[in-house]
């Protein structure tokens, strides 16, 4: 079966159905081999907090070195979102392995008169995933309830109810403490389940099972979390103590009810493993959660919440009171049966809404929204589309407002893909060639005859050259981009069927000139397209680093060349040979002599089994050599992935901070930001590289920039400057030596993040077959050099700088002596 047939067959199961219990799941389960048996399962459940408490236990098991499989919902776009190991979507391939397999089982089932829901069915793969990848922990947040929910038919040797309140009364009960009762039956065997609800429903729980009680002190729990304060706009400081333990953390999921969920997060945590307090902090402070006030940009601040009851509204409304702003600009839409009358009357004083309906047959009719609105705000606007009322909403704010997207999780996916979504420029005729095919004759006679074009230069280039794109779009947009650019001579491509649920993939033909004629006409076609217009705009142009950015060299034309400075004993090629520190400013005045146009100084191997530095040590070695060579007149960058020896290395005169494990230590980003310096941001699975690994790519190129998209968004959100970043698709780390020459030989297709693009090849196992020349690697390096530079990369990384200029101005052209 294949990928897009398999999506289909899973996304067509109902939602939701009469019966209840677990026998349905468990079925399935059994005929997989019941491999839910082959992991330790973790249930959250809950009213509000399970997936935030889900994703914090993930983030902290995973830092603690504990391979995790995460089980959520719903998914913001895609139900692959939803399955998760170690941070990585279930791969297409698997999905559709899964649903061969399990086929049998439910035509079983439906003659059974007992088909499954979506919810059930996901259940079953997301466990099957789990047990192959051989995770050492799942975690499941639980859909409605506990007693009867499909995650019920593991046997949990660990277990959350995060808050309770009154919800599917219709199912669970008509009381809080009945639900809490319902919630409570997710208690593992042996183990006291952890809980931050109070009051009568922690009564409840508590005559259900053992509970560790979480939560503010006020309520004399048995582990005390409070918010203590903001630490920036986008973390705030939680501290949380237990008998015999704390940790103090910053957190980037605000609220005074996730320093609970943090608290029930860390509690389980060590119910699971033996994990420190500095190991639990690091964990929170690296959790993310998309479309859960997440701040997307500044001036005027963003924000995206996916709050869809009052109870969430207010919560919200409380989190938005910490700033200060001027006017607030809502951008508002909601599904048709929640209660949106009171989510609006929840949130604070609007002065411009903008009533929106995402593409979704649920959601309420944006009109309706708008009588509702106008209650609460001075004005309201009706823009049907999500994505143009966002636009819309930013359009009309001051640098000092703050617009606010929320209402449902629906709508903010569809805001959200301003920041998320990549267009891809898959590949382009070399100008150089388009050229070419006007030599020998003037055909500037008769562009200016017809009129179109005013030089045979700008004929070539923008007419004759062809453009392929590859982008995401949604239904309605598609339609409208497909109709434009078919009217203008170019193509377009579109299909569901394989595509994320709620996503349309689009693939764009044409030239240059027809791409920005479309981008013109998109300016005004609504339907937040005009974002769309801007990206394709930023595709057909170089991408090129502001010069004050400490990236001058990659600012500059062609293909610069970052020589690498090991200060090391222990460095997979050239280790020993620069640990000393006169010798490392030798090698650093050869490497400038030779053509670097930047030195990058580590002070840690990441070659498979290298063993970790302390950061005393790292910085005892790099911060020396920064401060001796910082006069040579050229960049530095420090290649490390501690945000300690980043800081100490940007105080000593380094310019960039080169991190190859992809801001593993949370406070990276931060660091950079403070000292306004560049980032070199690596797609990396481990670091150091693990050559056990083996993941799997449905396509390496196109995971990476999904991957990587979310790095370079959460750079920005702690303050980096988009344009001082640069990205590295990581070869050798986590990919084959196949997947490693892909992302080169498609490094165009990296643009697609808008950030320039390095290769850090050198001399690396990629190339251990091409060593015919048993020359440690050199000859095959070179040759990826030349490819790296025809395909337009902006940095290569190397350890031989000579023989790598040579090979760029070879493939580059410049040839002829100066």
């Amino acid at each position: 079966m294949k990928y897009r047939e398999a999506a289909d067959y899973l996304t067509s199961f109902q939602q939701r159905r009469p019966k209840l219990g677990i026998d349905t799941t468990a079925r399935m389960l059994a005929h997989f081999g019941d491999p839910h048996h082959d992991v330790d399962c973790v249930q959250i459940a809950g009213s509000n907090g399970k997936g935030s408490t889900a994703r914090m236990l993930e983030s902290v098991l995973r830092r603690a070195g504990v391979s995790v499989g995460l089980f959520t919902s719903p998914g913001l776009n895609d139900f692959r979102e939803q399955v998760r190991v170690d941070g990585r979507q279930i791969p297409k391939s698997k999905v559709a392995a899964y649903t061969d397999e399990i086929g049998p089982c439910i035509d079983r089932l439906r003659e059974d008169d007992d088909e499954p829901t979506h919810f059930e069915v996901l259940t079953a793969v997301a466990l099957r995933h789990f047990s192959e990848m051989d995770v050492d922990v799942a975690v499941l947040e639980v859909g409605i309830g506990g007693r009867y929910d499909a995650t019920s038919a593991v046997d949990p040797v660990a277990s959350a109810v995060t808050s309770v309140s009154l919800e599917h009364t219709e199912l669970l009960g008509e009381t809080v403490e009945e639900i809490a009762t319902d919630k409570a039956q997710v208690a593992p065997a042996d183990r006291p389940i952890v809980t931050g609800a109070d009051g009568d429903a922690l009564a409840a729980i508590r005559e259900v099972s053992d509970a560790v009680s979480v939560g503010p002190s006020e309520s004399d729990p048995d582990v005390v979390a409070t918010e203590t304060g903001m630490h920036s706009n986008v973390e705030s400081t939680v501290t949380i103590e237990g008998p015999g333990w704390s940790v103090e953390s910053k957190l980037p999921l605000l609220g005074a009810h996730q320093a609970t969920n943090a608290g029930v997060a860390a509690t389980l945590a060590r119910q699971l493993t033996d994990v420190d307090a500095e190991t639990i902090a690091e964990g929170l402070r690296s959790v993310t959660w998309p479309g859960r006030f997440e701040i997307m940009s500044t001036e005027p601040m963003t924000v995206l919440d996916g709050s869809h009851n009052p109870g969430a509204a207010a919560t919200l409304s409380g989190l938005l009171g910490r700033y200060d702003y001027d006017d607030l600009h809502l951008v508002f839409g909601a599904m048709a049966d929640k209660d949106y009358d009171a989510m609006a009357d929840s949130l604070p004083d609007v002065d411009a809404a903008y009533a929106a309906q995402p593409e979704i047959d649920r959601a309420e009719d944006a009109a309706a929204l708008a009588e509702t609105l106008d209650g609460y705000a001075d004005s309201v606007e009706v823009v049907p589309s999500v994505p143009e009322a966002t636009e819309e909403a930013i359009d009309a704010a001051d640098p000092g407002d703050l617009v606010l997207v929320t209402g449902s999780l629906y709508t903010v996916a569809e805001a959200r893909d301003r920041w998320a979504r990549t267009v891809v420029p898959v590949s382009q005729t070399p100008a150089t060639h388009a050229d070419a095919a006007f030599v020998d004759a003037d055909f500037q006679a008769d562009a200016e005859v017809a009129g179109t074009v005013r030089d045979a230069s700008a004929t070539s280039r923008e007419h004759a050259d062809r453009r392929l794109f590859r982008t995401l779009l949604r239904p309605t947009q598609a339609s409208v981009v497909a109709e434009r650019l078919a009217a203008i001579g170019g193509e377009c491509h579109r299909s569901r069927a394989g595509s994320p649920e709620k996503l349309v993939a689009t693939v764009l033909a044409g030239t240059t000139a027809q791409f920005r004629e479309l981008a013109s006409t998109l300016d005004e076609e609504g339907h937040g397209l005009r974002r769309v217009a801007a990206q394709l705009r930023d595709r057909l142009t170089p991408v090129d680093a502001p010069a004050e950015s400490g990236l001058e060299a990659v600012a500059a034309d062609g293909t610069a060349v970052m020589g690498i400075l090991n200060v090391t004993p222990d460095s997979f090629h050239d280790g020993g040979e620069y640990e000393a520190f006169e010798a490392a400013v030798e090698q650093a005045e050869r490497l400038v002599d030779a053509g670097a146009d930047i030195l990058d100084i580590g002070g840690e191997s990441t070659r498979p089994g290298a063993e970790p530095v302390p950061i005393d040590q790292e910085i005892d070695r790099v911060v020396p050599v920064v401060e001796a060579v910082t006069e040579l007149d050229v960049p530095i960058s420090v290649d490390t992935r501690k945000a300690a020896v980043a800081d100490a290395a940007l105080e000593a005169g380094a310019d960039i901070i080169n991190d190859v494990s992809g801001l593993g230590d949370p406070a990276m980003p931060y660091v950079v930001a403070e000292h306004d310096a560049s980032l070199v941001l690596m797609h990396s699975l481990a670091v150091p590289v693990d050559p056990e690994q083996d993941p799997i790519y449905d396509d390496v190129v196109n995971d990476v920039i999904g991957e990587l998209r979310e790095q370079v968004l959460r750079a920005e959100r702690a303050g980096i400057d988009g344009g001082q970043i640069v990205i590295d698709p990581g070869c050798g780390f986590g990919k084959s030596p196949t997947e490693s020459h892909a992302l080169i030989d498609r490094l165009t297709e990296l643009r697609g993040l808008g950030c320039p693009v390095l290769i850090g090849h050198s001399r690396k196992s990629m190339y251990k077959a091409a060593d015919h020349a048993d020359d440690d690697r050199l000859a095959p390096t070179i040759a990826g050099t030349a490819l790296a530079a025809d395909r337009g990369a902006d940095v290569v990384r190397v350890h031989d700088v000579a023989e790598n200029v040579a090979a760029i101005d070879a493939a580059t052209g410049k040839l002829d002596p100066e």
